[in-house]
């Protein structure tokens, strides 16, 4: 049985319905909680955090969280989170995948992969970031969030704007290796049209959603899926398969209520499904769904110390 060994991360939860238990406690932390939270994340056993998004932009503002011009700097107790995001993963031996977006606003996933000014002010940033973060141990690449729907197969307009991001990256550094996070895994034909666009994509790692939480599959139906998509990618040959299990829940309706951590016992199930098929497990995400207890970064919440200290509990003994 693999464990978890990596997680997403975020400042902020882009969807404000979804990060209603725990934004507001997020935008107060400290540069000394974001470093606990980091270091809680690697005593659970994580080698690789991926940043969600280094700005938001919504319709009436935007934000950022890393020290570039592009939008105002977002308004919190901390003054420069991402330094203390990179800062902190170097010294635990951490690797960081940090997001290309959202430079658009962030609901609009087509049209911020169509869009050249998208594009413009996310390559912007993303020049920025490497020429601050580049010399850092714990930068390990970078990651796509404008995310699709794999099923059956790939969009033309996510080949395309998979494309053009992978180019300007390899062109920034060759050596830094990029992450997509397609949903739809329940949607996806692993055939030979599948396999073809595997080949061709220019990506090093692709981290497929269970979509579990999201209530698209349930935990014992995942396997199948995972185990063609293992199929598909020994075929193809070039990127790695990972997961992207989805430890929540919500309060109500799917995207319109409050994340809350999912019980243990689902996610037990979750894990035995994709372990068999690929080569690393990521969870969605940490930030407001784990918190050690007694940590400095726990807040008060709906059970986030209970499934850290469940989770920490199914890996003694599921090893």
């Amino acid at each position: 049985m693999k464990p978890i060994t990596g997680a997403w991360f975020e400042f902020k939860h882009h969807n404000l319905f979804e990060g209603q238990p725990y934004n507001d406690a997020l935008r107060s932390f400290t540069g000394s909680q974001w470093a606990a939270m980091i270091r809680d994340a690697r005593a659970l056993g994580m080698d690789t955090l991926v940043l969600t998004c280094s700005s938001l932009v919504y319709r009436e503002e935007s934000e950022s969280y890393t020290p570039v011009d592009i939008f105002p700097p977002a308004a919190m107790a901390c003054e420069n989170p991402m330094d203390v995001l990179m800062d902190t993963a170097e010294k635990e031996g951490m690797g960081v995948f940090l997001s290309a977006g959202f430079y658009g606003f962030w609901e609009d996933s087509e049209g911020n992969m169509k869009s050249r000014e998208v594009e413009r002010r996310a390559f912007r940033a993303c020049e920025e970031m490497y020429a601050r973060y580049a010399g850092r141990a714990s930068f390990r690449g970078w990651y796509l969030p404008d995310e699709t729907e794999a099923g059956p197969y790939f969009s033309p307009v996510f080949l395309d704007y998979v494309a053009r991001y992978a180019a300007f990256f390899r062109k920034l550094d060759a050596k830094k290796p990029i992450l997509i996070a397609p949903y739809g895994t329940n949607k996806i034909v692993p055939d030979d049209t599948f396999v073809q666009q595997l080949a061709r994509m220019d990506v090093d790692y692709i981290a497929y959603q269970d979509e579990v939480g999201v209530q698209k599959s349930k935990a014992e139906d995942t396997a199948a899926y995972y185990r063609g998509l293992r199929q598909a990618h020994d075929r193809a040959g070039r990127s790695k398969l990972w997961a992207d299990i989805e430890m929540f829940d919500f309060t109500g309706q799917v995207y319109r209520s409050a994340l809350v951590p999912a019980p243990m016992e689902r996610i037990a199930k979750q894990l035995a499904s994709v372990s068999p098929y690929v080569d690393k497990i990521l969870c969605y995400a940490f930030p407001g769904l784990l918190s050690r207890p007694g940590s400095p970064a726990c807040y008060p919440g709906g059970g986030q110390d209970k499934l850290y200290a469940d989770y920490l509990d199914w890996c003694r003994k599921a090893t």
